[in-house]
């Protein structure tokens, strides 16, 4: 599922190609991916420009022209391609909006959204997310962690603690900060709770620059998306040789998250 990283590719690339620029056609494929019947959607939209485009937590929110928004959540498997008829993938598209020549492309929304809200509405609908982490201070963080009893793994992967991070990312920092993701939060120590928020920033700037995990093409001769995947640090290394330590990187299963970590260096 795309992350913090991902959805900040996407954000930053689209804002530099469809920005100002009016919907001139709307093609609907699976209508449980929108939020409204497929008439009443692309009549609200078609015509619009997209003025802003932000990001929050795993999302990404299109203010169109109309005053109106656009939240994208890419769940597990979503993914989008911006290009023409002549380059597009040959995948399955749930929705295509149209930018003239410039076709955005939002594939695998099979548990995906993308809703057509107000501005009350979407308040509501991103209510109870977490703080951002590339903008939470650590007195905050620290207040945050004191109250919690639970593994670190879950914590920090449940989006009303922190909001944007996952299992990647979650195992990137932990290992970063050298701490056993497996440790139970109330445990940690003031030098640990530091060390945890000293990693978050380092980890998911890093994987910006690098343009996340994802490794579909967001454009046709796109070399930066996906650049993450030869830069982990121990997420999908499993077997492999710990790049600090050099220890073998281990792999760990629960019934709802599965963590790559090294045994040597996170204590």
């Amino acid at each position: 599922m795309p992350e913090l990283p991902e959805m900040e590719t996407y954000r930053e690339f689209l804002s530099h190609n469809i920005l100002h620029k009016p919907i001139t056609n709307v093609e609907i494929n699976r209508e449980k991916s929108i939020n409204q019947s497929v008439q009443s959607f692309t009549d609200a939209i078609l015509g619009k420009n997209i003025t802003s485009i932000k990001r929050r937590a795993k999302h990404l929110i299109f203010e169109l022209s109309s005053g109106n928004y656009l939240l994208l959540h890419l769940m597990l498997g979503g993914l989008m391609f911006l290009g023409n008829t002549n380059n597009s993938p040959d995948r399955t598209k749930q929705i295509i909006l149209s930018f003239g020549e410039l076709q955005l492309n939002f594939i695998g929304l099979r548990l995906g959204y993308l809703h057509l809200l107000s501005k009350e509405e979407l308040d509501e609908k991103l209510q109870d997310l977490g703080p951002e982490p590339l903008q939470l201070n650590i007195d905050d963080f620290e207040n945050r962690i004191q109250t919690k009893r639970g593994s670190l793994k879950p914590l920090l992967v449940d989006q009303k603690f922190i909001a944007g991070i996952g299992n990647c990312y979650s195992d990137e920092i932990c290992f970063q900060a050298k701490i056993d993701p497996f440790r139970k939060a109330s445990d940690l120590s003031v030098t640990e709770i530091k060390q945890l928020f000293d990693s978050m920033k380092p980890v998911l700037t890093r994987a910006i620059k690098y343009g996340g995990y994802m490794d579909f093409p967001m454009y046709e001769g796109d070399k930066k998306t996906g650049g993450y995947n030869s830069n982990t640090l121990v997420y999908e290394r499993e077997g492999e040789t710990c790049n600090r330590c050099g220890a073998e990187i281990k792999r760990a299963e629960s019934t709802t998250h599965k963590s790559f970590y090294c045994p040597n260096c996170q204590k």
